[in-house]
């Protein structure tokens, strides 16, 4: 028996590869400086590894501009504020999703309140699909940017990101994509799809650690300077760089995040290549990642489908989202009777020893709209890559022991 049975995967990944912790550790020892600001070995060291990892990543997202356009700061949320402020102007028009997380929703709504944004919320249908024909019927010629969040984090829906691309690229809007829910889930192919700003964060399903993000911006957009500082280079001029990376990155980097996101990126080329049953060929870090993450998702999913198919036949249990074979990641919410969420969400780490997230997950509007805000939210039992039989079957005897209770309460 474990001492735990992790399921707030959505949240953060847990645990990561071994191969991670073993280099963030090691890295931070021997390379624990400041990178590219002195000419000393081990800071052109680890301006060299900096300078891997975002070669690496624009290759595993499938963008082929610059590396130097692959930026890195303290989370997504950081990176969605640093892009949607240093691209929008006053009056401008934008558009979101109401399967948005807070990191895009508040930004919208403070945008609209002092700048005169206007804002067009596009709904989604009852499972969380957005119907990207709605995105073409609200953009209009003041449209700035189009914004969606790739993955739900409450119901796992995941949006036809190439469609609305098309749609977007035919139209003067920027394309922003929240790939918190998908990076290192899915494959994500960022030319391919059209998407102008990618957001991403590392402790998720890429297995960095946390204090660590960025975003990947398309040549052609230029985002307003919103942090300004130190870069350690041309330090003799009065205003910020223009030229990327360090047009949006201010002072020191994190060198044992960003070591995590490089350790983690060849975990995934490995695992690609070892795990590979096909005669493709899987030399180059794009081709062995993308095969890397068919696994994953796959994996994942099964490991959702046991799950749903176990929560359908239990009375009682209310599921949210997708079901079947429909397009989602492995991350589910329900709720049990009349019980609020977060008293099951109590009883089952405190009974069962279940970590999961209940509430509402930092995206009330889709709560709002799955008609859960009134309950303060649901349970979201989010499996991950290293979730085991035994996970599994703890999760199950435990809501259908609480399902029990709720109906004999």
């Amino acid at each position: 028996m474990k001492d735990n049975y992790y399921f707030d995967n959505a949240a953060t990944t847990l645990p990561k590869p071994e191969p991670v912790y073993q280099f963030m550790d090691s890295f931070f020892r021997s390379h624990g400086v400041n990178p590219g600001r002195s000419g000393h070995e081990l800071a052109i060291e680890a301006e060299t590894m900096i300078i891997e990892t975002r070669r690496m990543l624009g290759e595993f997202f499938g963008f082929g501009g610059d590396p130097n356009r692959v930026t890195f700061s303290l989370n997504a949320t950081d990176s969605m504020n640093i892009a949607l402020l240093g691209l929008i102007r006053q009056g401008d028009h934008m558009i979101i999703t109401r399967v948005e997380h807070n990191a895009v929703l508040r930004p919208a709504n403070h945008l609209e309140r002092d700048l005169n944004v206007s804002v067009s919320r596009i709904s989604a249908d009852d499972v969380g699909y957005v119907d990207p024909e709605d995105i073409r019927k609200n953009i209009t010629d003041k449209t700035r940017i189009v914004v969606v969040n790739h993955a739900s984090n409450v119901i796992g829906s995941l949006q036809d990101i190439q469609a609305i691309g098309r749609i977007v690229k035919d139209s003067p809007a920027i394309f922003v994509v929240d790939t918190c829910q998908t990076a290192g889930v899915v494959p994500i192919d960022m030319d391919g799809w059209g998407i102008d700003v990618l957001v991403f964060t590392g402790h998720k399903g890429l297995f960095g650690p946390m204090g660590i993000g960025g975003m990947i911006v398309r040549e052609g957009v230029d985002i307003r300077h919103v942090k300004t500082g130190g870069t350690g280079v041309n330090s003799v001029a009065e205003f910020h760089p223009e030229e990327y990376p360090h047009r949006v990155e201010v002072g020191t980097p994190s060198i044992p995040g960003i070591a995590g996101l490089n350790a983690a990126q060849k975990w995934f080329a490995k695992l690609g290549r070892d795990r590979s049953s096909d005669a493709a060929d899987l030399s180059s870090h794009a081709a062995a990642c993308q095969a890397a993450l068919k696994h994953i998702h796959q994996q994942e999913n099964r490991t959702a489908n046991q799950l749903l198919d176990a929560f359908h036949d239990i009375p009682g249990v209310i599921i949210y989202g997708p079901t079947g074979t429909q397009s989602r990641v492995a991350t589910l919410s329900i709720n049990i009777g009349e019980l609020p969420a977060e008293q099951v969400g109590t009883m089952l780490d405190a009974d069962h020893q279940l970590c999961v997230r209940a509430g509402l997950h930092c995206a009330p509007v889709i709560h709002k709209d799955q008609g859960t805000l009134e309950r303060n939210g649901t349970v979201r039992i989010a499996p991950g890559f290293f979730t085991d039989d035994e996970d599994i079957e703890q999760a199950i005897k435990a809501v259908t022991e609480i399902a029990g209770f709720g109906a004999s309460s």
